[in-house]
C-alpha cells in the first residue's frame, strides 16, 4: 500500500475533474479524496502499489475533455485509515492562480439530450455540461462559480439544483447549467426592433431559406448569417459591410457537406470535430458549388461545423452552408450585445438574441493544417485563454502587450505564461477599448498587478504609447526579434538556429521598415533589398506603388511613363510625375525591406492585382495561382547582408504568365531560406506573417526534410502578429 498527494494545476476546475476523479478511484479501489485548492486540484490516493501506477496514469493521460494539465506533481506521504474516497466541495480556499478555461463546443452527449424528445433538454438552445459550453465568455471573474458568472441571474430549478449537486452527474458543479424552465431565453427581433411572435429558431430558419440576412448570438459574440447559396443575399452583405473580397466564413451542418465543396485529409477532418470546433482553412475543389462571391479569386475556404446547441438545432431544417461571419464594423472587435447590432450593423434585417450576457467578448479561432501540424491563425475561441508552464521563473510580474495589428496581451507570473484571445489591430477606438478591457479583465482573473511592461520599439503603436504612460518599468523588444522569441517559447528551443522573420512591417533596430530578416543566433545577419514606399502606409493599400519604386530604381521617368505595364497604366502622367518626384527626393517614401511588399510587387506586375482590399490580399491571391509542379525561380543575389531578388528582368521580357511568376517567387523564397540554412549548418526558424502562405511552407518543409534540416514555426502560438506578446515575455525570460 502507498499514498500519494498528487497537485495538479492547469485548466482543471470547473471542467468536472473532481467526479473524474471519484470515479477512477471507485474502478481502481482508490481511498482518500480530491479538493480544488489555491493552485489547482490537491488529491490524496491510496491503495495497493499497481491500482494506484492506473489510477495516476489515467489521470494523466485521460483527464476530462476541457481539463488541461500543466503541472503534475506527486509525492509520497504517509498511509491514512480512510474508509472510502471524498469529493471535498470548495471551501473558499481557491485563490486567483486557477486558469480559465476556454469556450467550448456542445459535447455529444448534449446533442444527444438537445435532439431526444424523452430528454428534458430536448430543444433547449443554452443546453451545456462540464464537458461543454460557455466558460471565458460568461466570466466576471474567478474562482469559477455561477455567482460570478452572467448565470448569476437565472436561479436553478429544482431539477438543475438535483444535477448540479449530484457527483455522478456529468452537470455536477457545471455553472451555466440551465433548462427551459429555469434558463435564458431565446427572441427574435425584427429591423426595428420589433419582437417577432412564434418560436424564434423555426422563423430564423424560414428567415435565412427566404434570403434575409440575420445577426445569431453565439457564445463569444453574434455571428452574421445568410444562405451561403444565395448570390443576392452574399452581395448584399458585401456592399453594406463594404467588403468587397475578402473570404467570408463558412458554417456548414455536418462533414458530408463540406465534403461537397471542399477537399479534407484525416488531420483537418479530426480538427473540424475537435472540441475546440474552430474554422479550419481548406482547399476548394474545382467543382465548387457554392456562390462564387463567398471566397473571391482565392482557392481556399474558411469552414466551420456548428458549435453551440443553437447551432445545432438551426441545421435541424437548414440543408445548405450558411455565411457565419463575426459581426463587427471593419476592423472593430465583435459585438456582444444587441444594442451594437442596431448601433453599428443597420443592414441587419433580423436579430436571434437571448438574454444571457456575453461578458468577454471572444471570435472565432482560425486555423489551418500543415504537415499534419495544427498552425493557429488567430487564437481565441475554444483556445485561448492559452495557458502554459514557463522553463524558468519570472522574477516579476509581467505585462507583454503585443504589436498594433492582431494584437493579443501576454501575462506572465511565476512560471506560468497566459495569452488573452485574440483583440485585433488597434486602428479604431473601438478595439483601444477593447485592448484595455481585456487588460482589465485578465488583471482581474489573476489580482495581476503588473511589475514590468514590455512592449515594441514601433513608437506609434497604440500599445507603446499606452505602455509608456504608465509609470512601470519598461523595456522594449525589437518586433522581429519577438516573432523569432515566440517561436523559440513554444518548441522549448535554446542554441543557435537561424531564423527567418518576414512580415508585412515592423519597425527596425535602426529606425528603417523592417519585414525581411534573417537572425543567426540572436543576430541579425541578413535582409532583403530594401524597397521605396511611395506614400508610406498608402503603398501598403497599392501594391502598384511599389511596383513602381522599383521601377524607378532602373529607369527614368519617360521610360516608366511607355511601358506596357499594368501598374503603369493605371496612374494617369500627373499621379506618375508626382510619385518620381516623391522617389528621388525621399518625399514620403520610407524604406522597407519587407517580404510582404516583394509580394505585393510581383502582384502588381504580373497583373494580379492594384490595389489591395484587404491586409494580405496579394499573398493569397498570389498563392492561388501557384503551379505544383513548376519548379523554375527568379535569380537571386545574396551579397554581403542583402538579398536581392532580380523580379523585373523576368516580368519586362513578358515571357511568363501570371502563374508561372507567383510560383517562382514562393520557389525563389524557399531556395534562399534553404540555402542559407545550409551555408550556416544551423537547423531553421521561420516566423511571421508571411508564414501563414502554407503553400510557401509546405515548399520550405519539402525541401529541408531530405537535408535533414528541422524547421520550426508557430502553431500553437500565432506564427502572425499574434504571438508578438509571447514573444515579447521570452525576451524578459531570456534574461534571466
Amino acid at each position: 500500500m502507498t499514498r500519494y498527494k498528487i497537485q495538479i494545476s492547469g485548466i482543471v476546475q470547473g471542467v468536472g475533474f473532481r467526479p473524474f476523479v471519484k470515479n477512477l478511484s471507485l474502478k481502481y479501489q482508490i481511498n482518500g479524496f480530491v479538493k480544488n485548492d489555491s493552485s489547482g486540484v490537491e488529491i490524496e490516493a491510496q491503495g495497493v502499489d499497481s491500482d494506484l501506477a492506473e489510477f495516476v496514469s489515467q489521470i494523466r493521460q485521460n483527464p476530462p475533455p476541457l481539463a488541461k494539465i500543466v503541472d503534475f506533481r506527486i509525492t509520497q506521504i504517509a498511509l491514512q485509515n480512510d474508509e472510502d474516497f471524498k469529493i471535498i466541495l470548495s471551501d473558499g480556499t481557491k485563490t486567483k492562480t486557477t486558469f480559465v478555461s476556454p469556450d467550448m463546443k456542445i459535447c455529444k452527449d448534449c446533442i444527444s439530450d438537445i435532439t431526444n424528445p424523452k430528454s428534458r433538454f430536448y430543444g433547449y438552445f443554452a443546453t451545456n455540461c462540464t464537458n461543454c459550453g460557455p466558460r471565458y465568455s460568461i466570466i466576471k471573474t474567478i474562482p469559477y462559480d455561477r455567482k460570478n458568472t452572467s448565470m448569476r441571474e437565472f436561479e436553478m430549478c429544482d431539477e438543475c439544483k438535483k444535477e448540479y449537486n449530484d457527483s455522478s452527474n456529468r452537470r455536477f458543479h457545471a455553472q451555466p447549467i440551465a433548462c427551459a424552465k429555469c434558463g435564458p431565453k431565446l427572441y427574435l427581433y425584427d429591423q426595428n426592433r420589433a419582437l417577432i411572435d412564434g418560436d424564434a429558431l423555426m422563423q430564423t430558419e424560414r428567415l435565412i431559406k427566404e434570403g434575409k440576412i440575420v445577426a445569431i448570438k453565439g457564445l463569444g459574440g453574434f455571428h452574421i448569417v445568410c444562405d451561403a447559396t444565395n448570390c443576392k443575399s452574399i452581395e448584399k452583405l458585401r456592399n453594406a459591410k463594404n467588403r468587397p473580397f475578402k473570404p467570408f466564413a463558412l458554417m456548414c451542418r455536418d462533414m458530408e457537406q463540406v465534403q461537397k465543396f471542399a477537399f479534407l485529409n484525416e488531420r483537418e477532418k479530426e480538427v473540424l470535430l475537435s472540441k475546440e470546433s474552430p474554422i479550419v482553412i481548406l482547399d476548394i475543389k474545382d467543382d465548387f458549388s457554392l456562390s462564387p462571391l463567398i471566397a473571391p479569386h482565392i482557392k481556399k475556404i474558411g469552414c466551420m461545423l456548428p458549435y453551440t446547441p443553437l447551432q445545432v438545432l438551426l441545421f435541424e431544417s437548414l440543408d445548405y452552408p450558411i455565411i457565419a461571419t463575426s459581426a463587427n464594423l471593419g476592423d472593430e472587435p465583435i459585438i456582444i450585445n444587441i444594442d451594437g447590432i442596431y448601433e453599428k450593423l443597420p443592414f441587419v434585417e433580423f436579430v436571434l438574441d437571448f438574454d444571457r450576457e456575453i461578458v468577454n467578448g471572444v471570435d472565432d479561432s482560425l486555423v489551418q493544417v500543415v504537415d499534419d501540424k495544427v498552425q493557429i491563425l488567430r487564437c481565441a475561441r475554444g483556445y485561448a485563454p492559452l495557458s502554459m508552464k514557463l522553463q524558468q521563473t519570472l522574477a516579476q510580474n509581467t505585462l507583454c502587450v503585443g504589436a498594433n495589428q492582431k494584437n493579443t496581451i501576454a501575462f506572465g507570473y511565476g512560471d506560468n505564461l497566459v495569452l488573452s484571445p485574440h483583440i485585433g489591430d488597434l486602428d479604431s477606438l473601438a478595439n483601444i477599448t477593447f485592448f484595455k478591457n481585456t487588460l482589465d479583465t485578465f488583471k482581474s482573473f489573476y489580482d495581476f498587478e503588473p511589475e514590468i511592461i514590455v512592449c515594441d520599439k514601433h513608437p506609434n503603436y497604440e500599445t507603446t504609447k499606452w505602455a509608456k504612460e504608465q509609470g512601470i518599468k519598461l523595456k522594449e523588444v525589437q518586433h522581429h526579434k519577438a516573432h523569432l522569441g515566440s517561436v523559440r517559447l513554444e518548441h522549448g528551443l535554446s542554441g543557435d538556429f537561424v531564423g527567418f522573420i518576414f512580415d508585412g512591417t515592423g519597425y527596425g533596430d535602426d529606425g528603417a521598415l523592417w519585414g525581411g530578416e534573417v537572425f543567426v543566433g540572436e543576430s541579425r545577419k541578413y535582409h532583403f533589398k530594401p524597397i521605396k514606399l511611395l506614400g508610406g502606409e498608402k503603398a501598403i493599400k497599392e501594391p502598384r506603388r511599389v511596383a513602381l519604386s522599383i521601377l524607378f530604381e532602373r529607369f527614368t521617368f519617360d521610360e516608366v511613363r511607355e511601358m506596357d505595364l499594368e501598374c503603369v497604366k493605371s496612374f494617369d502622367k500627373d499621379e506618375l510625375r508626382l510619385l518620381y518626384t516623391a522617389y528621388t527626393k525621399n518625399i514620403n517614401a520610407p524604406l522597407s525591406s519587407s517580404v510582404g511588399r516583394i509580394f505585393d510587387a510581383l502582384a502588381s506586375f504580373a497583373g494580379v492585382l492594384q490595389v489591395q482590399s484587404y491586409e494580405g490580399e496579394s499573398g493569397l491571391r498570389c498563392e492561388a495561382l501557384c503551379l505544383e509542379e513548376f519548379e523554375e525561380r527568379f535569380d537571386y543575389v545574396l551579397g554581403g547582408d542583402e538579398i536581392d531578388i532580380d523580379i523585373l528582368s523576368v516580368v519586362l521580357n513578358k515571357t511568363d504568365s501570371k502563374r508561372e511568376l507567383c510560383t517562382k517567387l514562393l520557389n525563389t523564397l524557399s531556395d534562399i531560406i534553404i540555402q542559407i540554412a545550409t551555408n550556416e549548418k544551423l537547423d531553421i526558424i521561420l516566423g511571421g506573417g508571411v508564414f501563414q502562405n502554407k503553400t510557401l511552407l509546405q515548399k520550405v518543409l519539402k525541401k529541408a526534410k531530405p537535408l535533414d534540416i528541422n524547421v520550426y514555426f508557430g502553431c500553437e502560438i500565432p506564427v502572425n502578429d499574434g504571438g508578438i506578446s509571447v514573444g515579447q515575455l521570452w525576451d524578459v525570460a531570456l534574461d534571466l
